[in-house]
C-alpha cells in the first residue's frame, strides 16, 4: 500500500512547511515539500529534506531508560550501541517510568512543596498541541514552578510590541512587489530560504538588496550591498537613519499626523545620534548611513526583515525597537510590499487559554506559583532556593547545549539530588543528566494543529506513520502522567481532534471559518483578513497594485493605522517603558561587554556565539548526514587580528573569558570585522572537552523580555599551545 500524507513541518523556523510524506507499507519512503503551498512552493530546506534520515535514525531512542551509571556524558552521539542497551541506562517499561515519576514528585511535593518541580521546554515543536498545551495543563494543576520562556525572541517581541503593539508584519509573498529590502540581521538563506524566491522575484524587476549583519552571511554574499555592523549596536544605526530621514524631510508627514504618536520628541531624541556619531559605534562610515537612510525613505515599496540577531544582545529590545519605527515614520506600511517583518504569530488568535488551562494552577495553589527564567538555569539549579529546585522535567529542548553559561547549568545538572527526566528522539547533551529518559516521537508520528511567525497559513499535520518503539508524543506523555497523578479534570482525556476544535474554537475574526474539518480537507488555510478590508474603508484603494502581483488581497495590518497599542497608534514615545528604566523614546547604549567598555581590556573581541545554518539551534546537530553540511569546531577570525596573535588558517586556538575557555580551529576567512570573532553552536558532546560555545556566554539578561545575551559577549584567543 502507497499513500501521500500531508504534514506540517514543526521546527523553530518562520517557514512552518507543507510537506508531503510518502508512505508505503507502513514506512516512511520520501519527503518533499507541499507545490500547493503558497510559501513552500514544493522544495525544502537542506535540514528537513534528510528528515527521514532523522526519523529512523540507528541512534533514536525507542525505549523507556533509567539511569545506572553516574550522571555525566558517557554516552558519545555515534557510538550509540542500540535502542535499550547504552551502558549508562537500562530500559524499562512505560508503567515504570511513569509510576517513578509520579513516586518522585509526590514525594517532592510533600517535602518542598510544588515550586521545586521545574518543567524545561522550548523551541523543538512549534505545533501548537505538542509544543504547549497538555503539558501547561499538567504543570498548572500540579502547581510547579513556571518556567519564563525568554531565551531566544522575547527581547525583539516586546520591543516590536512597544510600538506596534502586536507581532505582525509584511506576508512573505508581498517581498516580490518590494523595491527596496532590508535584511537586518537576517540570514535568509540559512534559516528563512522561503522567503528568498520572494526576493529574488523583486530583484529581477529591479528591487535593491541590503544586508545588515556583523557576519557576513549567506545572504550577505549574494547582496547588492553589504554593511557589516558591530554586534549590538543596530539602534545606533536606526536612529541615525531617522535622524537624516526626519531632518531631510524624508518622512511622510501625513501618516505621522494620522497614525503616530510621540513624533516631535523623537525628532528631538535623533538630534544626538548624527551619522557621524553612529559610525563610531556600528563601524558603517557615516556616508553609507546617509546613503542607506535616504535609499530606504525615497524608494517604494520598502520593507525591512529584521530578525532575532539583532535582540540577542544587552539592548536587544530597543534596537528592535528603533527598527520598527522606520517603516512607521516613512509610512511604508500603506503599500504591498512595504512594512517590516519579524514574526507574524500574533495573527492567529487560537483558544490558548483554553488550551493551556491556567486556571488549574490557581485552583490547585491558590495563587501563581514561581516564575524562574529559563535563561538563568544555572543560577536556578546551583542557587534557587525557598524551595531549591529539585526536580527538573526537560522536553522540546536541551538545555545543556543551548543555554549561556554552560559550565553552570552543567554543574547543576550534575547534582545527585536533582531527579531528571527528559523526553528526547535522541540521547543529547542534557540526556547524559538525566535520571529517567523517555522516547518522543517525531512530526511524523503524530498529528499537530501548525501556525507559524513568517506567514499566516494554518495547517493540519497528519499522523503519516505508527510511533517507531515505544515513542509517545508531548501530549499522551502528560495525559499518562496526569492520569498516574490521579489528576481527575476532563481536560485530561480530551483527545487531539478535541484540543483542536478547542484551539481553533476562538471568537477572533481572522479565524472564522477556519474548522478542523476544513484544515483536513485543504491542508493550509489563509487566515480570513476578509475583516480587516471591512472595517477598512481604505484598503482596497491602497491595495490595487499589490492585490494584482500577490494574487491575492495583500495583508496590510497598518494601512490605516489600527495599531494594537493602548493609543490605537505607533507609539514613537511609549511611557510604559520608563517602568522598566528605558528611555520612552529610543536610546543606544553600548552594552556591558563590548569594545565599548572597561571588559574590554582583558577581553578585546567581541563573540559572535552563532547558530549553525543547517543544524536549527542544536536539533540537528548529531545526524551524519547534516553535519556533513556544516564544518563544526571553527572560530572564524579577521585576518588582522590573526596576524596580532600569531595566528594562521587551521591553528588549534584557545577562546577564553572569565566565564570559561574552548578549544576550537582557526579560520581567517573575512566573514567577521576586526575585533570580531564567530563560532557555531554544536552538541557539547561533539566538541573536545564535552564543552560547546556556551561556556563562554552569560546569564545576563537583555533591557526588555528578559531574553539571553548571546551576541554581547568579550573573549581572547591566543594560540593552543601543544600539551608538554
Amino acid at each position: 500500500m502507497k499513500k501521500v500524507v500531508h504534514a506540517a513541518c514543526p521546527h523553530d523556523c518562520p517557514d512552518a512547511c507543507g510537506v508531503l510524506i510518502t508512505v508505503e507499507n507502513g514506512l516512511a519512503t520520501k519527503i518533499q515539500g507541499d507545490p500547493a503551498h503558497p510559501i513552500t512552493r514544493g522544495f525544502l530546506c537542506g535540514k528537513v529534506a534528510k528528515y527521514l534520515d532523522r526519523v529512523y535514525s540507528p541512534e533514536r531512542v525507542l525505549y523507556p531508560m533509567r539511569r545506572v551509571l553516574p550522571k555525566g556524558p558517557e554516552v558519545k552521539a555515534g557510538n550509540f550501541p542500540g535502542p535499550g542497551s547504552t551502558p549508562a541506562f537500562k530500559r524499562i517499561t512505560w508503567d515504570e517510568a511513569l509510576d517513578e515519576i509520579a513516586s518522585r514528585f509526590r514525594t517532592i511535593v510533600a517535602e518542598y512543596g510544588a515550586e521545586a518541580i521545574l518543567p524545561y521546554s522550548y523551541g523543538g515543536t512549534l505545533a501548537v498541541l505538542n509544543g504547549a498545551s497538555m503539558d501547561r495543563r499538567f504543570f498548572h494543576r500540579l502547581g510547579a514552578s513556571q518556567l519564563d520562556r525568554t531565551i531566544c525572541s522575547m527581547a525583539g517581541e516586546e520591543g516590536l510590541k512597544s510600538v506596534i503593539g502586536v507581532k505582525l508584519g509584511t506576508e512573505p509573498e508581498q517581498f516580490r512587489d518590494s523595491r527596496y529590502i532590508i535584511a537586518w540581521g537576517a540570514n535568509i538563506h540559512g534559516n528563512n530560504v522561503h522567503l528568498w524566491p520572494f526576493i529574488a522575484e523583486a530583484r529581477r524587476v529591479g528591487a535593491k538588496l541590503v544586508v545588515i549583519d556583523p557576519y557576513r552571511t549567506r545572504t550577505a554574499r549574494c547582496a547588492d550591498w553589504y554593511l557589516p555592523i558591530n554586534p549590538g549596536t543596530d539602534a545606533a544605526l536606526a536612529l541615525a537613519m531617522m535622524h537624516v530621514i526626519i531632518n531631510e524631510h524624508l518622512f511622510d508627514a501625513d501618516y505621522v499626523a494620522r497614525y503616530t504618536l510621540g513624533f516631535e520628541q523623537l525628532r528631538a531624541k535623533v538630534q544626538e545620534y548624527p551619522p557621524e556619531r553612529a559610525a563610531q559605534w556600528t563601524g558603517i562610515p557615516a556616508t553609507d548611513i546617509v546613503k542607506l537612510a535616504r535609499e530606504y525613505a525615497t524608494t517604494r515599496p520598502a520593507v525591512v526583515r529584521v530578525n532575532y540577531g539583532v535582540q540577542r544582545s544587552e539592548c536587544g529590545g530597543m534596537s528592535t525597537r528603533t527598527i520598527a519605527m522606520l517603516p512607521c515614520i516613512t509610512g511604508s506600511w500603506q503599500q504591498a510590499g512595504g512594512g517590516l517583518q519579524l514574526s507574524t504569530s500574533g495573527a492567529y488568535g487560537l483558544n490558548r487559554e483554553a488550551l493551556q488551562r491556567e486556571n488549574l494552577m490557581q485552583e490547585s495553589l491558590g495563587r501563581s506559583a514561581r516564575t524562574v527564567n529559563m535563561v538563568e538555569l544555572g543560577k536556578s539549579l546551583n542557587a534557587l532556593d525557598n524551595p531549591p529546585v529539585k526536580a527538573l522535567f526537560v522536553y522540546n529542548s536541551n538545555p545543556a547545549a543551548v543555554c549561556p553559561n554552560h559550565n553552570d547549568v552543567v554543574r547543576g545538572l550534575h547534582r545527585s539530588d536533582l531527579f531528571t527526566v527528559v523526553h528526547e528522539q535522541f540521547l543529547t547533551d542534557t540526556t547524559d543528566y538525566a535520571d529517567i529518559v523517555l522516547p518522543a516521537t517525531t512530526f511524523f508520528e503524530h498529528k499537530d494543529l501548525q501556525t507559524a511567525y513568517g506567514h499566516y497559513y494554518l495547517q493540519i499535520s497528519d499522523q503519516a506513520i505508527e510511533p517507531l518503539g515505544e515513542c509517545r508524543s508531548n501530549v499522551e506523555v502528560f495525559r499518562a502522567l496526569a492520569q498516574r497523578m490521579g489528576f481527575q479534570e476532563d481536560c485530561f482525556r480530551e483527545t487531539v481532534d478535541e484540543m483542536i476544535d478547542l484551539a481553533l474554537g476562538s471568537d477572533d475574526p481572522w479565524l472564522a471559518g477556519v474548522e478542523r474539518e476544513r484544515l483536513a480537507r485543504e491542508k493550509h488555510v489563509r487566515l480570513n483578513f476578509g475583516a480587516a478590508r471591512q472595517s477598512n474603508p481604505g484598503f482596497e484603494k491602497a491595495n490595487g497594485e499589490g492585490a494584482r502581483a500577490t494574487q491575492h488581497n495583500p495583508f496590510l495590518p497598518f494601512a490605516q493605522g489600527n495599531f494594537r497599542t493602548p493609543s490605537g497608534k505607533a507609539e514613537l514615545y511609549n511611557e510604559r517603558l520608563k517602568a522598566q528604566g528605558l528611555d520612552p523614546v529610543a536610546a543606544f547604549l553600548p552594552p556591558d561587554e563590548s569594545r565599548h567598555g572597561e571588559h574590554a581590556k582583558a577581553f578585546p573581541l567581541e563573540l559572535l556565539a552563532r547558530k549553525a545554518d543547517n543544524f536549527l539551534n542544536s536539533t540537528f546537530s548529531n545526524l551524519p548526514s547534516i553535519q556533513q553540511m556544516e564544518e563544526p569546531g571553527l572560530l572564524e577570525l579577521n585576518g588582522a587580528d590573526a596576524r596580532a596573535r600569531g595566528i594562521a588558517d587551521g591553528d588549534r586556538v584557545r577562546v577564553f573569558n572569565k566565564r570559561g575557555e574552548i578549544v576550537l580551529k582557526a579560520r581567517v576567512d573575512g566573514a567577521v570585522q576586526p575585533g570580531v570573532v564567530s563560532a557555531h553552536l554544536n552538541w557539547a558532546k561533539l566538541t573536545p572537552g564535552n564543552r560547546n560555545i556556551n561556556v563562554l556566554t552569560s546569564e545576563k539578561l537583555t533591557d526588555m523580555g528578559n531574553s539571553a545575551t548571546f551576541y554581547s559577549v568579550l573573549v581572547e584567543v591566543e594560540l593552543k599551545k601543544p600539551a608538554a
